[in-house]
């Protein structure tokens, strides 16, 4: 649709931010004391934090039955089709039996269903999770610790049982850090993990998840490992021990494969005419997750998390509450009690496959590498190293890496923003860089700067060098200059002063001390005395001439201007320095703001600030940055308040020509 252009005009007075501050009647925000809310005792009090820590007594008296059951009631079922296979196999990834999966599907979804919030997400058994909990347990309870002396052999029994107590325990100390997590809100971390990061740590978990079933796949026996680099050592022995693949395992797992992909690539054409999903697998943040985890690793479970396929799955069958979660543990728990000893003894190859089938979303990740070269080249670098660093590192010592390097990342480009000199666009009150429009115009006499980020202790040197190197001239060499001419002129008075001094001393001693001949006559030496006195009168005079005259330019108010020194001058009289961007100011940068105006002032530009927020006016305050020099006056409300005032009020030289209301 084309934009109809449409005039405005809106008359108001310059503001600078004392003046703003008294048309606003602004007054500082006083802080309040959260913590006395804490401390106080109410009948209302106490209902809120009982509703707040137990939600299920919240929603579940409003349930609509008639609404939401039957919905409920179909996302539970559909989901517990998805746990049970997903749960045996993840048990592999934990290096725990089978069953222990559907241990870990029951116990925890059941407390998320009292303790949880979110309606929407479907607790349980997660690759990434059982990956990191099966390097815990694989490398606290190595294969060669349960080695049998008879014929080498490992004692499954044993070494089973001793992983199941390791997941057991790492589940209830999880448990208790998410719950203490959760009571002081530690949540906010998640605000740190972008979602280029959380994309190429799940593609690397799943690559490092595909790896490790390889070994089940082939039917190989490979050595355990643990820490960096261990994913890389294990697919080098995979590689290795090929020719030792059995052959009927190969086949289980590839038929197993291919059914699990024909079923769900039907499942995914006719989901709109299905109730529920085809079983194929059967055919083949966090006080709630803490509680889910300590109270699971009670009942021998290993930690649990919030899967992204199931809840994908719940929200898209119609669940609308917890329910949903129930209605999966029942079943699971059904399954346990009736069916469970049918899945002890099920082939690991075709757990291997369920697992390898199921990371299809997560491998697909990969297109997200030539979506981000086209979008975002940063974000693409963040994805690639999130990914290096996961697979050569593992992955917890990946997630701290990728984690340190983001955040790297961002001071990095905090300390190199886009620094620009402002023009006016013609006919309006709006100031863009020149580089980037072409009609945009400094305003003669006036310069205009701008960051695109905020200034502190990272990029304030940047920002002052910057800022004199876009207002076109060498401010530090021209301040050189100018104290080393004033130093000169004042050494060159106090050395005429000096002999000036000396010469009045000499005069005097001879004038003391002279001799008269007697063959001289009384004319002579009248004649003599007259000649002499002259001249001392007028080398004294033109000494004191010359000491005066160089009194008077030092005392001059022009006697140091850059004009009388024969120094250029800056083709400017004013700068405004636009503040929009700044979020907040350290002493740092107060400090090179402080001597910023000190500097432009020795040059004879004058200083002005626009565009700051309320926060960091307050903070300028806080900081003393006020003083006599630099006042609230100095700080205007817009850039194009700032640059009018400057061309009413030049520091030196004359107006400029553009008149204050052609701005």
């Amino acid at each position: 649709m084309e934009l109809r252009r449409r005039d405005y005009h809106v008359e108001r007075p310059l503001l600078n931010q004392k003046q703003l501050e008294e048309l606003g009647r602004w007054s500082s925000v006083t802080g309040t004391h959260q913590w006395r809310t804490w401390l106080q005792c109410s009948h209302a009090r106490a209902r809120a934090l009982l509703l707040q820590y137990l939600p299920v007594l919240a929603w579940l008296p409003r349930y609509p039955v008639r609404d939401w059951l039957l919905g409920d009631l179909l996302s539970g079922l559909s989901v517990a089709i998805m746990q049970l296979p997903q749960g045996l196999a993840y048990a592999l990834l934990a290096g725990l039996p089978p069953v222990f999966g559907l241990y870990s599907s029951f116990y925890p979804v059941f407390i998320y269903f009292l303790f949880g919030t979110s309606r929407h997400i479907s607790v349980g058994t997660f690759a990434v999770m059982s990956v990191m909990v099966g390097s815990v347990t694989e490398s606290l309870a190595p294969d060669e610790d349960f080695l049998q002396d008879l014929n080498s052999t490992v004692n499954e029994t044993a070494r089973d049982a001793a992983r199941v107590q390791l997941a057991s325990a790492l589940s209830v100390l999880v448990g208790l850090f998410q719950v203490g997590l959760g009571l002081v809100h530690f949540g906010f971390v998640v605000t740190y993990l972008s979602e280029p990061l959380v994309h190429g740590y799940t593609t690397a978990a799943s690559v490092q998840v595909f790896i490790s079933q390889l070994k089940y796949v082939f039917g190989l026996q490979l050595s355990s490992r643990s820490g960096p680099l261990s994913i890389i050592y294990t697919l080098l022995e995979v590689c290795w021990k090929l020719p030792q693949s059995v052959v009927g395992t190969m086949v289980t797992a590839l038929v197993a494969g291919v059914v699990l992909v024909v079923v769900k690539l039907l499942n995914d054409k006719l989901q709109q005419h299905l109730p529920l999903p085809i079983p194929g697998e059967l055919l083949t943040e966090l006080v709630a997750l803490g509680l889910s985890n300590l109270i699971g690793g009670v009942f021998q479970c290993f930690p649990v998390s919030c899967s992204m396929s199931r809840s994908l799955v719940q929200e898209s069958t119609g669940g609308n509450t917890q329910v949903a979660g129930a209605v999966s543990s029942l079943f699971i728990l059904i399954i346990i009690v009736k069916l469970g000893e049918l899945f002890q003894d099920l082939p690991k190859a075709v757990l291997a496959a369920a697992i390898i089938v199921n990371l299809k979303g997560m491998l697909m990740q990969f297109t997200d590498i030539c979506s981000l070269w086209k979008a975002n080249r940063m974000d693409l670098l963040i994805w690639l190293v999130t990914f290096v660093a996961t697979i050569l590192l593992n992955l917890d010592l990946g997630l701290a890496a990728a984690v340190a390097f983001s955040l790297l990342l961002v001071v990095f480009r905090t300390q190199l923003p886009h620094y620009s000199i402002l023009g006016q666009v013609p006919d309006t009150d709006i100031y863009r860089d020149v580089a980037e429009y072409s009609e945009a115009r400094e305003v003669p006499g006036v310069k205009v700067f701008r960051s695109s980020a905020t200034v502190y202790f990272a990029n304030a040197e940047l920002y002052s060098d910057t800022l004199k190197q876009k207002c076109g001239i060498d401010v530090d060499r021209l301040i050189s200059r100018k104290k080393k001419l004033l130093k000169k002129k004042e050494l060159k008075l106090k050395r005429l002063l000096k002999e000036e001094k000396l010469q009045r001393q000499a005069a005097a001693s001879k004038g003391t001390s002279v001799s008269i001949n007697a063959n001289t006559s009384i004319r002579d030496i009248e004649s003599n005395n007259m000649e002499g006195s002259k001249a001392k009168v007028s080398a004294g005079k033109e000494l004191e001439d010359t000491a005066a005259s160089g009194q008077e330019d030092a005392k001059a108010p022009d006697g140091s201007t850059l004009k009388a020194l024969g120094l250029p001058q800056p083709d400017f009289h004013s700068l405004v320095l636009d503040l929009g961007a700044l979020s907040f100011v350290d002493t740092v940068c107060l400090k090179s703001l402080k001597n910023i105006f000190r500097d432009f002032r020795e040059i004879e530009v004058e200083v002005y600030m626009a565009a700051c927020h309320t926060p960091v006016v307050t903070q300028l305050e806080a900081g003393h940055f006020f003083d006599a020099s630099i006042t609230k006056q100095h700080l205007f409300a817009s850039v194009h308040d700032a640059v009018v005032f400057a061309l009413q009020h030049p520091r030196s030289g004359p107006v400029s020509p553009v008149s204050v209301t052609q701005l």
